[in-house]
């Protein structure tokens, strides 16, 4: 529990000097790329949604970097200046990465803005946290199937503590910004909810366009089988509880993380817990 006060200007000093001296310094270009085997290069151009990743890291940057002049307090400025760095940095890597291994993505014009840059960052960074939690599970389970060489998925960790470190600061400036404009803390969270489902809704219709007819670029969580090895969509719910879990336990206590994702995916688990421990009775019964 944290003991600093949401709004106060020691929660702001707080979660913006943490998030500036974590900063990590380092080019897309000279990290330690592994060369790849024939199968390995086969196996990582058959994932199917590195298109849309670089163009979700490049509107990324482009959204941060558009709305950080709008922000009055220039502590706060700063801060978010450094994510919308990072944010295009990613896209950089990506970007690197495609090249390097000559993945089929091509570059997609990033479309306007609406006037109310606010509210698109502020539905960017929940959508970023309901990313990251999913991706925290996908991540696991890739990872300990071996599906890519270990030296791309030790360049891929450096990208999820970056996206760790985002969401962390986004939720302490929500509860910052909020408490400024006077919301308690039951309206804040009737907010999140509002904005978790509205990043939930622009998920479902990307999986959906993933399974129209297209380029086949789109991510489809029906094509994340490719690395996702007998799928269990009960054991990939507590790889992204307790993945969110490990890697939020690497930030001061006293700072504010995301608590929605990770009581919904709890609440799952023990409903599905529940529900396999209540099965064989049920059978019984209808024997």
């Amino acid at each position: 529990m944290s003991r600093i006060e949401a709004g106060s200007e020691a929660h702001k000093d707080l979660f913006c000097r943490q998030f500036v001296a974590t900063h990590q310094v380092f080019d897309p270009e000279t990290l330690p790329w592994p060369e790849l085997t024939d199968e390995e290069l086969a196996r990582l151009r058959t994932i199917p949604f590195w298109q849309e990743v670089y163009h979700t890291e490049r509107r990324a940057g482009a959204i941060v970097d558009a709305f950080t002049p709008q922000i009055d307090d220039p502590v706060v400025r700063e801060a978010v200046a450094l994510q919308g760095l990072e944010e295009a940095r990613h896209a950089r890597l990506i970007r690197v990465m495609i090249d390097r291994y000559g993945l089929d993505a091509t570059e997609q014009p990033i479309e306007t803005f609406p006037a109310d840059l606010e509210t698109a960052f502020i539905d960017f960074g929940f959508g970023e946290c309901l990313d990251a939690f999913l991706g925290f599970g996908a991540f696991k389970n890739a990872r300990q199937s071996h599906f890519l060489p270990e030296g791309l998925f030790e360049i891929f960790d450096v990208l999820m503590f970056e996206e760790t470190r985002h969401i962390v600061f986004f939720i302490n400036y929500m509860a910052w910004r909020e408490r400024q404009r006077g919301l308690g803390r039951v309206r804040r969270a009737l907010k999140s909810t509002r904005f978790y489902g509205r990043a939930l809704g622009r998920l479902l219709a990307m999986v959906r366009r993933g399974q129209q007819p297209n380029d086949g670029r789109d991510f489809a969580v029906t094509q994340a089988n490719v690395f996702l090895d007998e799928f269990s969509f009960a054991q990939f719910v507590e790889d992204c509880y307790r993945e969110n879990a490990r890697r939020m336990k690497e930030f001061d206590p006293d700072l504010m993380q995301p608590r929605l994702l990770p009581a919904m995916a709890d609440m799952a688990l023990r409903g599905m817990r529940l529900w396999d421990r209540r099965r064989p009775h049920l059978r019984a019964a209808v024997r």
